[in-house]
């Protein structure tokens, strides 16, 4: 259990600092991305980022 907390912990960290370098390639700003305010806080929910990378992350593993 510990294990797999301490996986998740590493990938969100990664995920996290590699966000700026995938903004700028695009991702997140993609059609079918929603970007809303709503009582003075911004939301953001990445439908087709999260596509398009699931399919980039199916290929790699496939190849693998």
């Amino acid at each position: 259990m510990f294990r797999w907390l301490l996986v998740i912990f590493l990938a969100l960290m990664v995920i996290n600092a590699l966000t700026p370098w995938v903004r700028k390639l695009g991702v997140g700003k993609l059609p079918g991305d929603l970007r809303f305010k709503l009582f003075g806080r911004e939301f953001f929910l990445p439908f087709t980022s999260t596509v398009l990378l699931s399919l980039v992350a199916a290929a790699l593993a496939r190849f693998i």
